[in-house]
């Protein structure tokens, strides 16, 4: 019934998926953007709102996959973005504004040095080579069920079904894409979140061929799964022991959960970091940085470039993102509303006795269909797909927008209200009445 509802308020949507398919694979820029039967086409948006293409508005929890943290036409970033517009919007060479960023990013997550690119998979694609070229090793390792972009490397173990994974204490890796290389499956060596067993047996075994492992420090492609206490400097005194370098992956976590980010919020420096999404203001950026003598591969031979890298309109938008909007006071309020948010729908989860619970970081959080917390993907498979299925076309037909995986979180903005809190809670309180009958 939702489903149909949902159908009959997006005929425009419709209609732009049908016209979108003779030009597009699946009618989307991205796959990740898909829908079911097709996806909610938007035509603008404006501080915490947008607007679908039938003229439908919604609260956005969507938050463009985890970057609007500063809401939709910030006036500061827009102010930005126009001044540099006006002077001309690439050059492919230096300017002063890229110089600017490096040192604030730097400043900001305690790096010795940083090199831009364009997004969070070329981010961690380089920062790969970079600690291949570093250590002289071609392994490496990642945690099963972590999305790090979509080049060949990392393509493994993303989001296999229970038939693909392997045993518990030696998980396999299993490629995402048809095009990967069967032969890198090798080279990248899977392990569980939350679990220095198993990577400790590896390392005892293999840590001389390994590179380096990638992590996101709060894995955010099962919903959210924080790390247990202790994990992150277990894990990098581990690597430390063998020479592999450590790299967060704070592409999602980077800007949204604390200033420094999950490095900031968890008190474990990584060797690496890569950064895109909310770092850069709503534009294609991204950096990857860290330890001057991990960095200065670039000038003994590895290879980084890039046509737009450091592009001007791109730092200037994150200049004004970091510098103006996304201020200690703007993090306290992120904190309180999200707080607000979470405790909203426990509360409403525990009302009705629905079978979830409730994540709470700051921007960043979600409800997750399982009684108890993530602590590794294999959890993750536990969840009711159900519900969520469920509670999709519901919130989005209460003027809710949302993410449209299991998998995704919701990102609230310096521009959300107590307003657009109270509407989610309300809308998603209704849902738990309706699903326990």
């Amino acid at each position: 019934m939702e489903s149909a509802k949902l159908l009959e308020r997006t005929p425009q949507s419709k209609a732009w998926y049908e016209r979108a398919l003779h030009s597009m694979p699946l009618g989307v820029g991205s796959s990740f953007q898909m829908g079911d039967p097709y996806p909610i086409y938007l035509s603008h948006g404006q501080g915490s709102r947008v607007w679908d293409v039938d003229g439908n508005e919604y609260v956005d929890t969507h938050g463009g996959f985890g970057c609007m943290v500063y809401g939709h036409a910030h006036p500061k970033i827009v102010e930005a973005i126009s001044r540099a517009a006006s002077r001309g919007t690439h050059f492919a060479a230096p300017t002063p504004e890229t110089v600017e960023l490096a040192e604030v990013i730097c400043d900001r997550y305690s790096m010795d040095q940083i090199r831009f690119c364009n997004s969070g998979t070329e981010a961690t694609m380089t920062a790969v080579r970079i600690a291949r070229a570093h250590t002289g090793r071609d392994h490496i390792v990642k945690a099963e069920g972590s999305y790090h972009g979509h080049h060949d490397t990392v393509m493994f173990s993303v989001v296999p079904g229970a038939d693909m994974l392997g045993g518990r204490d030696q998980p396999a890796s299993t490629p995402m894409s048809l095009g990967t290389p069967k032969w890198l499956a090798d080279y990248t060596h899977v392990v569980p979140f939350n679990d220095l067993v198993v990577l400790e047996r590896l390392l005892d075994e293999r840590g001389g061929e390994i590179a380096c492992m990638i992590l996101e420090p709060v894995m955010m492609n099962i919903g959210i799964a924080e790390p247990l206490p202790g994990y992150l400097q277990g894990l990098k005194d581990l690597l430390a022991k063998h020479g592999v370098v450590l790299i967060f992956d704070e592409v999602k976590t980077g800007t949204s959960l604390a200033p420094g980010g999950a490095a900031d919020r968890y008190g474990v420096r990584p060797d690496l970091t890569c950064l895109a999404k909310a770092t850069f203001g709503g534009t294609p950026g991204a950096a990857f940085g860290g330890r001057a003598d991990i960095m200065g591969s670039i000038e003994r031979g590895a290879a980084q470039q890039g046509t737009f890298n450091g592009n001007p309109l791109v730092a200037a938008a994150a200049l004004a993102a970091l510098t103006e909007v996304l201020t200690p006071d703007a993090y306290a309020y992120l904190a309180q509303l999200g707080t607000r948010l979470a405790t909203g729908c426990q509360a409403a989860i525990d009302a009705h006795g629905i079978v979830a619970h409730t994540v709470d970081l700051g921007a960043k959080g979600c409800v997750s269909y399982r009684a108890t917390p993530l602590t590794n993907y294999r959890d993750f498979l536990d969840t009711n797909l159900d519900l969520y299925a469920a509670s999709y076309p519901w919130m989005v037909n209460r003027g809710i927008f949302m993410t449209p995986g299991d998998e995704e979180q919701w990102t609230i903005s310096v521009q959300h209200t107590d307003a657009d809190i109270d509407r989610y809670i309300d809308a998603f309180g209704d849902l738990c009445a309706a699903l326990a009958g």
